[in-house]
């Protein structure tokens, strides 16, 4: 058996093709590009049993990853986050069955170790030596010490109001690191214009090919963590997107492989903030495409991106699930925040707590049955949003009782 099946790159818009054998980023259309495997050879190869005595990483799923050889392996221990019944809060909302991935148990806190692990050894292995992206914190966090790991170098470009502890994990790694006033949109441009002057290379939300790969992993696990069957309904915090089209797409590899059902996809939702929701326009209108969110604001960081490129990739996976897009407030994500950590010990991040509040507006709704399994995304570590968490408390002299 090889290492993986990868086969090549695609453009989902124009067809157009790419070798996988050299760096690459958008299609000449604008367009991201993904990555094709030869599904049909790894089907006749690989076996679900072939997991059983694997370690309990994302690189278990090597065969279905694009790093052709082990030794650029780029790892911390990425992967295989916990999947965790939530009763208590899950009574509460009224979903009998309700499950969250929690990724801030995953190394930098976040989810996005997944796109980093794979991202920066498919660079390696490609002989990347300096990498440049714009960041809202957490994927510069990572990509910083993942490119540190691999003894590469790194430029992160990030909002000067993103999250301080994210700021240090990437200070703390050796990444050049600079801060704007602005959004990630800016950061994005001055990134852009470093690329192209000093020849970095390009790990911005899907102008390179493999974060999506790393990120897809989420999906591979809840199938395999839930015995290669699938839930009813998965949520997802939305920003730039990537999570939700990797998952989709995870889903859609297994089904291929014969893995799991051809006939049931889980409804994917894309959570968004009221203060910035292009996604959410988009799909109530029924479009392919958002529009460009102007002035967005919110406190769940991580998914302020007023402009995703790979908009229509994620609105593609709403339409083919029979999924939606919800926008949460900022006082109901907080106020959800607080209940799942009062509810079920778990201190989840913002982004995530926008996702538990979705279930529960979704269950009000209708739209989420009584019945029905459901998976929230918990993408970070609520311990990396200090800020998100204000309390009066008493303070007590040296001997003082208790009242």
């Amino acid at each position: 058996m090889n290492y993986s099946y990868i086969s090549h790159l695609y453009c989902p818009k124009c067809s157009k093709t790419y070798s996988s054998e050299e760096t690459q980023h958008l299609c000449t259309c604008g367009s991201p590009l993904l990555v094709e495997y030869r599904l049909d050879e790894l089907a006749y190869d690989w076996k679900k049993d072939h997991l059983a005595d694997r370690s309990p990483d994302l690189w278990r799923y090597h065969e279905l990853l694009p790093l052709q050889d082990e030794q650029y392996k780029t790892t911390l221990g990425e992967g295989m986050s916990p999947l965790l019944t939530m009763n208590r809060i899950g009574q509460d909302m009224g979903i009998h069955d309700l499950l969250m991935k929690d990724e801030g148990t995953i190394p930098t806190g976040s989810f996005k170790a997944r796109g980093a692990a794979v991202g920066v050894s498919k660079a390696k292995e490609l002989g990347v030596e300096e990498l440049a992206m714009p960041t809202n914190g957490n994927a510069g966090a990572a990509w910083s010490l993942y490119a540190a790991r691999a003894s590469m170098k790194s430029t992160i470009v990030m909002p000067i109001d993103a999250p301080k502890i994210t700021r240090n994990e990437c200070a703390i790694s050796g990444a050049s690191l600079y801060l704007v006033d602005g959004l990630i949109s800016d950061a994005g441009q001055i990134v852009g214009n470093a690329v192209q002057e000093k020849g970095m290379y390009n790990v911005s939300t899907l102008k390179e090919p493999y974060r999506i790969e790393g990120k897809k992993t989420m999906g591979l696990e809840i199938a395999e963590q839930l015995n290669w069957e699938v839930p009813d309904v998965i949520l997802y915090p939305t920003g730039g997107g990537v999570g939700l089209i990797g998952i989709h797409k995870a889903l859609k590899e297994l089904q291929q492989l014969g893995w799991i059902q051809k006939d049931k996809m889980p409804r994917l939702v894309a959570v968004q903030s009221d203060g910035c929701a292009p996604i959410v326009q988009a799909w109530e209108k029924g479009e392919t495409e958002a529009p460009f969110w102007e002035g967005s604001e919110t406190v769940a960081f991580g998914i302020n991106v007023p402009k995703a490129l790979g908009d229509f990739l994620v609105l593609e996976a709403l339409y083919e699930t029979d999924g939606c897009a919800i926008a949460i407030s900022d006082d109901a994500l907080l106020e959800e925040q607080k209940k799942v950590a009062q509810k079920e010990g778990a201190f989840v991040c913002p982004e995530g707590a926008a996702a538990f509040s979705a279930a529960r507006h979704l269950r009000e709704q209708g739209w989420i049955q009584e019945e029905d399994k459901v998976v929230v995304l918990n993408t970070g570590a609520g311990i990396k949003y200090p800020d998100t968490v204000n309390v009066n408390l008493p303070i007590l002299k040296p001997g003082e009782r208790i009242r």
